[in-house]
């Protein structure tokens, strides 16, 4: 009843504004994939974050991607530690939900066990894989966190959980509360979401009263609807678009690979997974499918993240060799010629299609028997987290974004035995990302460069392609500049208004 109240009283606001007004505060913002929900705990996956983070839902603090503040709060005032393992974390006052109900600790412990929940799939929680963590309620405005093992970075890790009140059911929800300055004030599907201002927000209020989200696959499409002035920001189009004075380019913290499952034959084989490797000439993506700038990947993070092991060389193109394991292995009794399905994400990166297209070809020109089948992001997801399909060996053609500078983001969910997204099973990789997010200082460097080290040259876990770079056009009505955050997150109050 609440949230109807409030809902009711926002649309009339907004009505009540001068069409002028209304149309010089809104901003239309052209994305290449429609979301299949707008879920606060799923607001890690790129084409739901750019909407409901920092906008409908909070987090406890965050990352400063546009200076040097680094670690800040949001939700959360203050936090320290109050023992070996535990953290406390101060709560903002004077917070309230767009449902008009008020922001507390009981609701910080709610998202968080929701997210945690086996009842639903929160993205989120796969960060928090490989670690117990136990919220508890001090007093209404104070929550501690206890962790198994000890979290040196906690109060990072919580820049991803999403707040919702505690009354949320743990299911899916198609009409997201948050604490954010903006609310869900209209969803057609495959049209348009619309976003618009709460009068009430806890902070200053931003300068766009309204913004509405429209998509188009293809990137072409979304550059010139920039030009023309059909929307105002298209945060992710081609490499081939951006020549114009309105585009930007960006480095992006996003890393393109294929998960190779090495559960089934003849991915069990690292011979065939060296031969994946060596036969994709990388370097005939950049400068055109990709953006010049584009980076040969040699890790699943960036080179900005701690640990980042600069010992470690991307393989060269070598289709003669590649050939070769693959007949050396079929000799030992390897099924090499066992149909290989490549799955990519249409949508995923601008030239998304053309590039998964590229690589079946130069894997079937070295042997492989590869089956390209693109889906869109509901079906990617049964691919690319447990349970696996797994009908036959599978390749998923995916990106991980880890802008957050620490592979705690990554490793365990990814590459741990029990990780959802793991495709390996290996006790001295297991052993090494279970050290390694225990650990501080210069033993946490260590460990997670050893790591670094370990899956690329040893266990070849992945075909590991590149680190991305980011082009986004925007209008000539609006202030905005792209940060390696945009990728996963697009704060409507970043935005100006000219």
């Amino acid at each position: 009843m609440k949230r109807t109240i409030f809902m009711a009283g926002a649309m009339l606001a907004t009505t009540a504004l001068s069409p002028a007004f209304a149309q010089d505060a809104g901003v239309t913002i052209v994305l290449g994939e429609e979301p299949d929900l707008v879920e606060p705990c799923m607001a890690t996956r790129s084409n739901i974050g750019r909407i409901v983070l920092g906008n409908i839902s909070e987090t406890l603090t965050e990352l400063d991607v546009r200076g040097d503040e680094g670690l800040k709060p949001r939700l959360a005032e203050s936090w320290e530690m109050v023992g070996d393992d535990t953290w406390r974390f101060h709560l903002r006052e004077g917070v309230t939900f767009s449902d008009g109900s008020a922001f507390d600790a009981e609701d910080v412990k709610h998202s968080f066990e929701r997210a945690q929940s086996d009842q639903i799939t929160c993205e989120i929680s796969r960060y928090y894989e490989g670690i117990e963590i136990t919220p508890e309620v001090v007093d209404e405005h104070t929550i501690d966190f206890t962790t198994d093992p000890a979290q040196p970075i906690l109060p990072l890790l919580m820049t991803l959980l999403t707040i919702v009140p505690s009354e949320t059911p743990i299911e899916f929800t198609r009409e997201p509360v948050g604490t954010g300055p903006y609310v869900l004030s209209d969803w057609a599907p495959g049209q348009s979401i619309t976003l618009e201002r709460r009068d009430d927000y806890w902070g200053e209020a931003p300068e766009v009263a309204s913004a509405n989200y429209v998509f188009r696959a293809d990137p072409s499409v979304r550059a010139a609807m920039i030009a023309t002035g059909e929307a105002d920001i298209a945060p992710s189009i081609s490499a081939i678009d951006a020549t114009t004075e309105m585009d930007m380019s960006y480095p992006n913290s996003e890393t393109t690979y294929l998960r190779i499952d090495q559960s089934m034959a003849p991915l069990d084989d690292v011979r065939v997974r060296e031969a994946l490797n060596i036969a994709i000439d990388r370097e005939a993506f950049v400068g055109t499918i990709l953006a010049e700038g584009t980076e040969l990947a040699t890790a699943l993070n960036v080179p900005t993240t701690l640990g980042w092991n600069p010992d470690t060389k991307a393989r060269p193109y070598d289709p003669e060799r590649a050939a070769a394991l693959l007949e050396e292995a079929k000799a030992d009794g390897v099924p090499v010629d066992t149909e290989i399905l490549l799955v990519g994400r249409t949508g995923n990166f601008p030239g998304a299609t053309e590039t998964f297209e590229a690589i079946q070809s130069m894997l079937s020109d070295v042997g492989f028997n590869i089956r390209l089948q693109m889906v869109e992001v509901a079906e990617h997801e049964q691919y690319y987290s447990k349970p696996y399909v797994d009908t036959q060996p599978v390749l998923v053609g995916a990106q991980h974004d880890n802008s957050r500078g620490d592979p705690v983001f990554s490793m365990y969910f990814k590459y741990h035995s029990d990780g959802r997204q793991s495709g390996i099973s290996d006790a001295h990789a297991d052993e090494l990302i279970e050290k390694a997010t225990a650990a501080t200082g210069e033993e946490r460097e260590a460990l997670w460069s050893e790591l670094f080290g370990y899956l690329h040259d040893e266990v070849i876990a992945d075909v590991l392609l590149f680190h991305m770079v980011g082009h986004a056009r925007v209008g000539d009505s609006v202030d905005f500049t792209p940060t390696i955050a945009t990728n996963s997150q697009l704060q409507l109050a970043e935005i100006g208004l000219n």
